[in-house]
Order: structure tokens, then sequence, then C-alpha cells
């Protein structure tokens, strides 16, 4: 067996894969979010650093939340999966009540809090796949016959869907939605039943895209985002994100050198946050956030794949899913292969409610590989070698 086949055949390490890639991707988000979003931060702010310390205290508030849900049973993890749709409908209803949602760019979608503005369409991901992967592992202990997982799941994700979009966030839907694609799949439905889904949403997906022209542009100005009738609308931030990508070249103009966020992507630290990363580290750094986003997913179904518990095999599976589905459309958006749908790149853009989201999905998967006895065992030994090396 190869070196790499041997290090990859020991459970224990796609625990250290997956902590050194999520902590990896945290710290290059941290630097790139202040590096991105300095100018906008002095012009908005009268702070080069107040968002980027905003980030920060999101990032110190995720890690020991991830460590304190990774020890939670799986009993109390069930208790609350029973309650993850109803709360999910609640809090997105809840943006519906007049002088509540907050509309940023067109998408309301944002309550405003005194001190921060929290996105409940983002923890809404995790219960989701929290409660789809309750009922789905009951339905497996029971043996029913498959056909029913369909209708088990998809109207509670239809109805989360549906209170997404009427806050205009077409972006977020298509993440839930291939969520739920993406647990039917690892559930073991049938394809052709998958496929009529798919057909399904595509077309639903063409309706919405059809009704509103400013979906429409989005779309269509993928072809070409420099043609000179769409360049200073629609056109204009995949058509500078592409310039920021080209001008970086391979070991990009250095950090902090970025042109682009000089007002030319509006949503640098967000949305655009891959574009800065290519201009300023070129395309070594790009590929290395490429990198530890693979082997980030690529630990998590590893993880999830040797779980005893069916639960946690599709929570991990749901969570791959989505931080899978959204690095695709965040980066197809960045390099104009995709139109532009407003969502982060995990990890790495700013967002608190986003990056709290992901370290509770996270907090669950350390647990599953935390209730392997071989991975318990092997981090139990390396403490001790610490210990007695140490001593």
């Amino acid at each position: 067996m190869s070196a790499p086949a041997k290090f990859f055949a020991k459970p224990v390490n796609n625990f250290y894969i997956l902590a050194v890639s999520s902590l990896a991707l945290s710290v290059i988000g941290l630097v790139m979010v202040f590096s991105a979003s300095s100018i906008h931060s002095l012009d908005t702010r009268g702070n080069a650093v107040a968002i980027v310390l905003r980030q920060g205290f999101f990032f110190a508030l995720s890690i020991p939340l991830a460590i304190y849900l990774s020890q939670r049973s799986l009993t109390q993890w069930r208790w609350l999966a029973r309650f993850g749709l109803l709360i999910s409908v609640a809090i997105l209803a809840f943006l519906q009540i007049p002088g509540v949602g907050k509309t940023v760019n067109g998408n309301t979608n944002w309550i405003a809090l005194p001190f921060v503005d929290v996105q409940p369409s983002e923890i809404s991901k995790f219960l989701l796949i929290l409660w789809a992967s309750y009922l789905l592992a009951n339905q497996e202990k029971n043996g029913k016959t498959r056909i029913n997982v369909f209708a088990l799941i998809t109207p509670g994700f239809m109805v989360v869907i549906f209170l997404i979009l009427l806050g205009r966030d077409l972006g977020t839907a298509c993440v839930v939605a291939a969520i739920l694609g993406g647990l039917l799949f690892v559930s073991g439905v049938e394809l052709r039943l998958l496929g009529t889904l798919v057909a399904a949403g595509a077309v639903v997906l063409a309706a919405l895209i059809a009704t509103a022209g400013y979906r429409a542009a989005r779309f269509l100005v993928v072809l070409d985002p420099f043609a000179a009738e769409q360049y200073k609308n629609a056109g204009w931030q995949p058509a500078h994100s592409l310039l920021g990508l080209a001008s970086g070249g391979i070991f990009g103009v250095g950090l902090g050198g970025s042109r682009q966020k000089w007002g030319n992507l509006a949503e640098a630290h967000t949305d655009f946050i891959f574009a800065v990363i290519g201009e300023e580290l070129g395309l070594l750094g790009t590929l290395a956030v490429l990198a530890l986003l693979a082997a980030l997913i690529f630990s998590i179904f590893k993880i999830a794949l040797r779980c005893k518990d069916p639960m946690s095999r599709y929570v991990g599976s749901g969570i791959g899913c989505w931080i899978a589905v959204q690095t695709v459309l965040n980066i197809g958006s960045a390099t104009s292969v995709l139109p532009v749908v407003g969502v982060t790149l995990p990890f790495v853009s700013y967002g608190g409610s986003a990056l709290i989201s992901l370290y509770i999905g996270l907090g669950y998967i350390f647990g599953s590989a935390l209730r392997d006895p071989e991975v318990s065992n092997e981090l139990q030994k390396a403490i001790e070698r610490r210990r007695l090396r140490t001593s």
C-alpha cells in the first residue's frame, strides 16, 4: 500500500484533515476579508478594520461553539432534529412581518438586531439537514419502501424554499434545493424519480429567471459580460471579477494590492472574494483555496461513510452537499461560468450567520468522528504521547 493510501486508510486522519482545512480556510478568510473590505469599511464606517474585526468576533465565537456541539450526544441532536423544520419555518416566516425583515440589494433575508444583522436562511440550512436526516434514519430503521422517502422530506423543503423565495433570494433557494437532491440521492431514491424532481426544479428555475428582468439579465450576461450593452449594467460585477482573476497571473499582485476592490467589486469581501484572492495571491492562491475546500468536503464524506448511526451518515452527507454546492455556485459566479447568485464562499467570505452556521455543522461532524472508537482511541494515544514528551 502506498504512503497516501496508508494515510487515508486511518480514520483519525480524516479528523485531522477536517480540523486543519476548516481552520486554514477560516484564517485565510480573515486575511482576505481584511484585504477586500478595508476600502469599503473605511468609506462606510470610518475604520478600515471594522468589518474584519466583526468577522474575527464571529470566528472566535464559532470555535468554542463547535467544540461544545461536538460533545453533544445523539439523543440531544435527535431531540433538536424533531423541531428542525418547525424552527426553520418560524424564523423564515418572521422575516415577512412588516418592519422586521431588512432588505439588502433587493433581498429581504436579514433581521436587523442592535449590534448585528442575522440571516435566518443560513441556520435553516443546517436545521433542515438535521430534520430530514432524522426522518430518513427512522425510515431506514423501519424498513419502509424507498418511494416514501420522496414524500417524507420534499414537502418540508418546498415550504422552506418558498419562504426563502419570498425574500427574493434565489441563490440560497438553489442551495437548499441542491441539499434536498443530495439527501434524496444518498437515501437511495429511484433515479427516475430524482430526475423528475430535477426536471421540475429546472422548469421552476427557468420561470423564476424569465419573470424577473434582473435575473434574466444576470443569466444572459454569462455569455459575454464585456458586451457593450451589458458591461455597465449586469455585466459589471462578473466582468471586473474576471479582470481581477486575469490580472493576478500565477503569483498575484501581492496581498493588499487588488485594484478591483477600489469600488469596481461592490461585494468584494462577500460574493466576489474569490476574485480578490485570484488578483492578490494569483493562480497559486486560488488553487490553494480550492485544495483546502476539496480536502474539507472529502473528509466530511469520509467521516459520514464510517458512521454507524444512519442519522449521522445523512447529516454528514447533507453538510457535504451544502458546502460543495455553495462552493460551486460562488466560484462559478466569480468566474462567470454561472450567473451571479449571491452566495458566499464557505469559511472564506464575510458573514457572521454563514460562518456560525457552518461551524455548527462542523460541530456535528466532529462529534460523529469522535464517536468512532478507532478515532477516539487514536486521539487518546496522541494526547498521551504529547503528555509524555512534555513531562
